[in-house]
């Protein structure tokens, strides 16, 4: 009985321990899987380094080329093309004919116009004739009757009169066109036996005076990169049929004022947009080689000169007219080590429409920067890295 007795207690010590184990087992599991799945319900963020160096400033543009004095010459008493004179790309001369009209109805209303002056003149005469008349009789009211009638007919006829000068001298101008100065036939949109389309039938550029190139820039841009007045600036046209690209030399005429454009969010950082104040650069470029109508660019960049960390705008958040960022600061734990968002205040040096640059002393080397999140983060909230 007795060994019997000490076996018992053997086997219940035995189960004693087995469920003293089973209890920390099951304690240590659903420890573990707790925090698994606290982790996995932990904002998930997307980080990387913030990069070392200076701020690129970068203008990039492109545009076509027009010329500074360009003349667009229409029909316009709207007649049928007679005789086109000159081709699309032809060099002229200041009062060469370029275009001649079908003037036979203007012609005609200027015959008949002639005609209405002759019978004016003709029954002037007449009434000449009645005043000399009267005035020989001594009817001193009817020879005021004929005064006033001849008063009459001299003012008709010089209505008349007038009218048919205003007819030739517009038959005259609008019977052809001539080219107002000496150029280059930029565009024809006539064709013999038509009438025109509403466009203007010939423009003509002059190539004496050069091109002007119109782009567009944020002025803090165009502070950034030293912009100014009579500043050479390198261009490149575009390769056009058998015509490579090639570089040309512009200068910049004006930088004028250009209103103001809405910011997307990403620029400025925090998701919220701004106004930012524009300028318009217009470049002029003298080439002989040019007609006009080019495709021309732009690039531009000059690196700043103060050094620092470089963060996307994408990672910078505002709070009012303050601004920050959140870096990820890892934590030793029970389980292991944990990760959480650090809340920092930036005060940006110099910023572009997709970095900011900080001062190089505001942030340690291999630090990682919050660029987004799947959830709103405050400073301390744990996160797990995507």
């Amino acid at each position: 009985m007795e060994l019997s007795k000490e076996q018992v207690d053997r086997k219940r010590k035995k189960w004693i321990s087995a469920v003293l184990l089973l209890l920390i087992g099951l304690l240590l599991f659903f420890t573990l899987f707790s925090n698994t799945l606290q982790s996995v319900t932990l904002p998930k963020v997307r980080a990387e380094q913030a990069a070392s160096g200076g701020i690129a400033y970068k203008l990039e543009g492109s545009g076509e080329l027009q010329p500074v004095n360009q003349a667009e010459l229409p029909n316009s008493a709207g007649w049928r093309v007679r005789q086109v004179l000159v081709k699309e790309g032809e060099e002229v001369k200041k009062g060469q004919r370029l275009v001649a009209y079908d003037s036979t109805s203007a012609e005609r209303e200027l015959e008949d116009e002639l005609a209405q002056l002759e019978k004016l003149t003709i029954a002037l005469e007449g009434v000449q004739d009645q005043f000399k008349l009267s005035m020989v009789e001594g009817n001193e009211s009817a020879t005021r009757e004929v005064r006033r009638e001849l008063a009459t007919r001299s003012i008709d006829i010089a209505m008349q009169q007038r009218k048919i000068d205003g007819l030739k001298e517009q038959l005259n101008r609008q019977r052809e066109l001539r080219a107002p100065f000496d150029g280059i036939v930029a565009k024809m949109n006539v064709a013999e036996g038509l009438v025109s389309t509403g466009q203007p039938d010939v423009v003509i550029t002059n190539r004496d005076l050069g091109y002007l190139l119109e782009i567009m820039a944020d002025k803090v841009l165009v502070d950034r990169l030293g912009l100014a007045v009579k500043q050479p600036i390198e261009l490149r046209v575009a390769a056009e049929g058998e015509q490579p690209a090639r570089t040309l030399e512009g200068i910049i005429d004006e930088i004028a004022d250009a209103g103001t454009r809405i910011a997307d969010p990403s620029e400025g950082g925090g998701g919220a947009s701004a106004i930012i104040r524009q300028k318009e650069l217009r470049i002029h470029v003298a080439d002989a080689a040019l007609k006009g109508g080019e495709q021309v660019s732009v690039k531009l960049e000059r690196a700043s000169s103060g050094k620092g960390w470089l963060i996307p705008n994408e990672a910078v958040h505002r709070e009012g007219e303050k601004r920050f960022i959140f870096k990820v600061e890892q934590q030793r734990g029970a389980l292991g080590n944990v990760f959480v968002a650090r809340k920092v205040p930036i005060d940006a040096s110099e910023s572009t429409d997709r970095e900011t640059m900080i001062p190089a002393d505001w942030l340690y080397e291999g630090e990682l920067i919050i660029l987004e999140s799947s959830e709103p983060l405050q400073d301390g909230n744990r996160i797990r890295l995507q």
